[in-house]
């Protein structure tokens, strides 16, 4: 049976037990604890107690107190703290000279043996005390008894004690005061708001561990649980809960020669998962103290890793041009403008056909610069540029060891770098069909697998591929796969060759020309704007815009670029920049770029098909490169991953 005296959440909730006449001085002085303390008093002791205690569900007690034998029993039964009632010195002495008022022979009755302090002072003060002590009831009535058989008038002792004294009919002094109760009192309660403390400290504790990605344990020193998160038990398949206060290895057996010794990191397998655990102490180097051991799954660490070095390079991979750089006024140039606004709030891929030199970068940087990947990475890699081999490693990256000379610790391939921005795959039709078919895989799975790899890493990736050469053509001659084509076209822009914008011919001029001045100091200040700059080109329209400029943009950025450095001269400054003069004239045009107004040059070509420009561009390509390389074919051939055949061939039949 319980009394319930306060009933408030927020107070400690103490239990008083017991059977005898300490109730009464539970009684006495528990509305001293009204503010301070929820108090029951429990008439239940030893096995009764226990049952009170264990069946209380969401009434538990935070702690319970106890005198004598009682305390002792309960201490070892139950899992809530147990305060025991001490008697004082004085609780003691007074006692004594209670019982000797009451009877000649008086016995000191204690649960274990007596203090010596209290065999001192009766020996001291010459005091005929006979001294006994009991562990537990049944002991109490034997030596009670035993006592009154001796001829003992007065028993001193806890209620228990007291209590079959009297029954026997013999004298009884209480031995405990209320100085005694009250101090067993405000131990509970520091006891209960230490315990609670610790409680919220370890609720805290534990739903940090609950939200570690890691599985994480933690042990004492002699290998068992004192906590773990829900991770980690589901990892070795137990219940986190029924963990605590069992050996780790005993849970889980696998583990037993896995884990490491000493603090640092080693690798162990779990159901078939490999796992990186790390051991480090529990709350100080000392040993004593614990060990707390973290599980993190390979697989996540590689990935990290790939994420970690993705970050790193992004950096430099960024778009450096906008839309508001595409320049032109033309209806065709207009039309570009508007389809990239348009497909730049798409994720689609996008496939940008033109002719080399047209600018299919800078409209796949606007594109991006307008998108909501613009924050992220910008990866641009020419497919025709790399041999098949690295283009390979390039695009998908491989692991260490794959091939002989791959870099340690592996290396992240393009398409992983770009992961949440934009791939421009430049000159897509020059891609080998061997890897046309995992690049399939990759638009199609948003997927990479690196070489040397099992494991696929999901990318979140914006495709967009150029090319200038007519993919149904590559298709129909079995060179480039029909169903990347049909991946690849989902949305489409074409971009015009300059010789279908004449208009846009001089402000492109002044605006290439604006670029370049401000890159030559000596240039700048003549030229501070693109209005000074088109001022400077004024009597250059007709002839620029009877040229059929081949090379489209880029092959007018060379001749802009000549003229900048013509006129960055200091010595032609009295001829070139006479005061209102056009600055640039047909002459000065004829000598750094004869081939715009000699008559041959000035001769309209004949229209040619998509196939016939390629290969013009092609040969215009393979030219550049011998000059570059001063006429060696070897290093022409090596330099551009084509064989002399092939190079013979194409020189040809651009002719």
């Amino acid at each position: 049976m319980s009394t319930p005296l306060f009933e408030t959440a927020q107070r400690p909730r103490i239990w008083a037990l017991s059977i005898s006449r300490l109730r009464d001085l539970y009684f006495d002085i528990a509305g001293e604890y009204v503010e301070r303390a929820d108090l029951r008093i429990v008439a239940h002791a030893f096995e009764d107690a226990v049952r009170e205690i264990e069946n209380a569900g969401a009434e538990r007690p935070d702690v319970v107190i106890a005198g004598g034998s009682n305390g002792a029993y309960l201490k070892t039964r139950v899992t809530v703290p147990v305060v025991r009632i001490t008697p004082t010195g004085f609780d003691v002495m007074h006692a004594l000279a209670r019982a000797r008022r009451d009877g000649a022979r008086v016995a000191l009755v204690t649960h274990g043996e007596p203090p010596d302090e209290v065999r001192r002072f009766t020996a001291a003060y010459g005091l005929d005390v006979t001294f006994a002590s009991h562990q537990s009831a049944q002991d109490a009535e034997s030596v009670v008894l035993d006592l009154r058989d001796r001829g003992i008038d007065v028993v001193v002792g806890p209620g228990l004690v007291t209590d079959l004294a009297a029954h026997a009919g013999m004298g009884a002094v209480f031995l405990y005061s209320r100085a005694s109760v009250r101090a067993a009192f405000d131990t509970a309660i520091e006891v209960a708001q230490a315990t609670r403390r610790e409680t919220i400290r370890r609720q805290r504790l534990d739903n940090l561990l609950q939200h570690l990605r890691d599985g994480v344990v933690a042990l004492d020193a002699q290998g068992r649980v004192e906590a773990m998160n829900q991770r980690l038990a589901g990892v070795l398949g137990i219940d986190a809960a029924k963990a605590v206060g069992r050996a780790l290895l005993e849970l889980a057996p696998d583990l037993a020669g896995s884990l490491p010794d000493t603090d640092g990191d080693t690798f162990c397998t779990v159901r078939g998962a490999s796992y990186v655990v790390h051991r480090g102490p529990l709350a100080s180097s000392s040993a004593a103290a614990g060990t707390v051991l973290t599980f993190q799954e390979s697989r996540a660490v590689e990935r990290l890793d790939r994420t970690l070095r993705s970050r790193q390079r992004v950096q430099q991979f960024s778009a450096r041009y906008r839309l508001d750089d595409i320049v032109g006024a033309s209806a065709s140039i207009a039309r570009v403008r508007t389809l990239v606004q348009r497909y730049a709030r798409s994720d689609a891929t996008v496939l940008i056909l033109g002719e080399s030199g047209t600018g299919k970068e800078m409209v796949a940087q606007s594109m991006h610069q307008l998108s909501a990947r613009r924050d992220f990475a910008f990866v641009a890699i020419n497919c025709g540029a790399f041999p098949e081999a690295l283009l390979e490693s390039e695009l998908f990256g491989y692991e260490e060891g794959a091939f002989t000379g791959a870099r340690k610790g592996g290396k992240a391939g393009l398409i992983e770098v770009a992961h949440r921005g934009t791939l421009f795959l430049d000159e897509i039709g020059e891609m080998p069909l061997s890897l046309q078919s995992r690049l399939l895989r990759v638009l199609q799975e948003r997927e990479v697998v690196r070489l040397g790899s099992t494991e696929p890493t999901r990318i979140d990736i914006r495709v967009v591929a150029a090319t200038h050469r007519a993919l149904t053509e590559a298709i129909e001659a079995g060179r480039f796969r029909a169903d990347l084509y049909y991946r690849l076209n989902i949305l489409s822009i074409a971009l015009p060759p300059l010789r279908e914008r004449p208009d846009d011919l001089l402000p492109l001029a002044a605006e290439l020309l604006r670029q370049a001045a401000a890159r030559e100091p000596r240039l700048a200040a003549r030229v501070p704007d693109a209005a000074s700059a088109a001022h400077v080109l004024a009597g250059l329209g007709a002839s620029l815009r009877r040229y059929a400029w081949p090379g489209n943009v880029r092959e007018l950025q060379n001749v802009i670029e000549r003229i900048a450095v013509e006129l960055a001269d200091p010595d032609a400054d009295a001829d070139l920049l006479a005061e209102g003069a056009s600055v640039v004239t047909r002459e000065m045009l004829r000598s750094v770029a004869p081939e715009i107004v000699e008559p041959a040059a000035r001769a309209k070509p004949a229209a040619l098909t998509l196939r016939e420009r390629s290969r013009h561009v092609e040969a215009d390509q393979i030219r550049a490169a011998l000059t570059a390389h001063d006429g060696d074919r070897d290093a022409v051939c090596e330099a551009l991953g084509i064989s002399k055949t092939t190079l013979w061939r194409k020189l040809n039949a651009a002719r």
